[in-house]
């Protein structure tokens, strides 16, 4: 449930009701009555108007700002996995894999987090 007067966007309108897709409004109030389907009442300022929203119908901004950093952030890894022709970085990137810890030492050991710390000050130095 989204707090008071948090920054929502519509994203969509399964009802139909004409809300401005696209545009930004505050959440101003809860509709708890059960026998209703809208969750909200959500003040859009370009519309100078109020709508009553389900919950389905809106999303807060810094979810939509997030998803699409991530989008922008997948399209140029793989863009620079074409141009370097590393074809490694591809499939990972196409298959959504996250890329593999290395906390493991040449021995087979696990590191400490203070070999771990002196490890990366010695390469910041090289």
């Amino acid at each position: 449930m989204l707090k008071l007067g948090e920054r929502v966007v519509i994203i969509a309108d399964q009802f139909e009701q004409n809300l401005p897709l696209g545009e930004y409004g505050y959440i101003i109030a809860y509709d708890r009555n059960a026998d209703n389907v809208f969750d909200y009442v959500v003040r859009v300022p370009a519309a100078n108007r109020n709508f009553l929203v389900p919950d389905e119908d809106v999303e807060l901004e810094e979810v939509l700002i997030q998803e699409e950093v991530d989008r922008i952030e997948r399209e140029a890894l793989i863009d620079y996995a074409l141009a370097t022709f590393n074809e490694e970085l591809f499939k990972r990137i196409m298959k959504g894999e996250e890329e593999p810890e290395e906390l493991e030492t040449a021995g087979g050991e696990s590191q400490t987090s203070e070999d771990f710390i002196r490890q990366v000050n010695l390469k910041a130095w090289i």
